[in-house]
């Protein structure tokens, strides 16, 4: 009966997945807590456990005995390429589902809302975005917050020189040597960077956010059955309660790499969006 369900459901993605026997996860290197590699080299975080979910999810519709996980590493700036030429099946990170990247690829339910905020060093005079004025600004390519503070540092006139990093670890770095004032990044991510260096006291996030950012999972616009068993699953996980134990493991209980907790509870944004989960969001 599976195996005829499974026949049944076709698109070119699971097409692919199925001839495969393999469901391929675009991963990050450095954004702590969702998508990350730990002393091992292995992707781990919380967008990959519940891609790890989704995957059982496929495995099951399509009638499959097995199904593999493959991992493809992907950076900001490649990423979404990775889902429009078909390298990645799922990106499981901490992408933001806007308007401008629903043009070339889907999302599903946020399992994350943030803001952008900046890290800077403890000693810092900083605490918002005017502070930075006449000073070097770094934020990581092909994010929402360097757009964001490109928009801003324009409009309001405030002579900041926006410094792109090629990734989240490179960007964490240019602060701590002093190269730049700032790193502007979604404050979960700024928080997971930090706690994740050898000395975070040296580091602080600081602001008010700049932009709101619901992150969510990835996927091709061209197979819509496939984005159905992702949505129905990340819905089931989230009314079922299963993903609350996920999120406390990611974000309240030690993680690597320090296996340090992060100690950050689920933001009232989040647990009201999650009330009614859908793929829908404003932007």
């Amino acid at each position: 009966m599976l195996a005829v369900a499974g026949q049944a459901l076709a698109g070119p993605v699971l097409d692919d997945i199925r001839s495969r026997g393999t469901i391929v996860i675009a991963h990050r290197e450095s954004s702590v807590p969702f998508s990350f590699v730990d002393g091992s080299g292995k992707p781990v975080g919380y967008a990959i456990d519940l891609c790890k979910r989704i995957a059982e999810a496929v495995r099951a519709r399509l009638g499959l005995k097995t199904l593999a996980i493959d991992y493809l590493k992907v950076t900001p700036a490649d990423r979404i390429a990775a889902i429009v030429e078909r390298r990645a099946d799922l990106e499981c990170g901490s992408t933001t589902n806007n308007a401008e990247r629903r043009q070339k690829v889907a999302f599903t339910v946020p399992h994350y809302v943030t803001g952008a905020r900046y890290l800077v060093r403890a000693e810092s005079p900083v605490t918002e975005l005017r502070g930075f004025q006449g000073k070097k600004l770094v934020s990581t390519t092909g994010t929402t917050p360097l757009k964001a503070v490109s928009s801003a540092n324009k409009e309001r006139l405030l002579g900041i020189t926006i410094v792109e990093a090629p990734d989240h670890a490179r960007a964490v770095e240019m602060v701590e040597k002093g190269e730049v004032e700032g790193f502007a990044m979604d404050d979960v991510l700024l928080y997971g960077l930090r706690a994740s260096r050898v000395d975070p006291s040296k580091l602080k996030v600081v602001g008010k956010f700049l932009t709101i950012e619901p992150l969510a999972i990835m996927m091709s616009k061209d197979d819509p059955q496939f984005k159905q068993i992702v949505d129905d699953e990340m819905k089931r996980l989230i009314i079922s309660r299963e993903i609350f134990p996920v999120y406390d493991r990611w974000f309240a209980a030690p993680i690597p790499p320090k296996n340090t907790p992060l100690n950050i509870p689920m933001d009232y944004l989040l647990k009201d969006l999650w009330k009614y989960p859908t793929d829908w969001v404003p932007g």
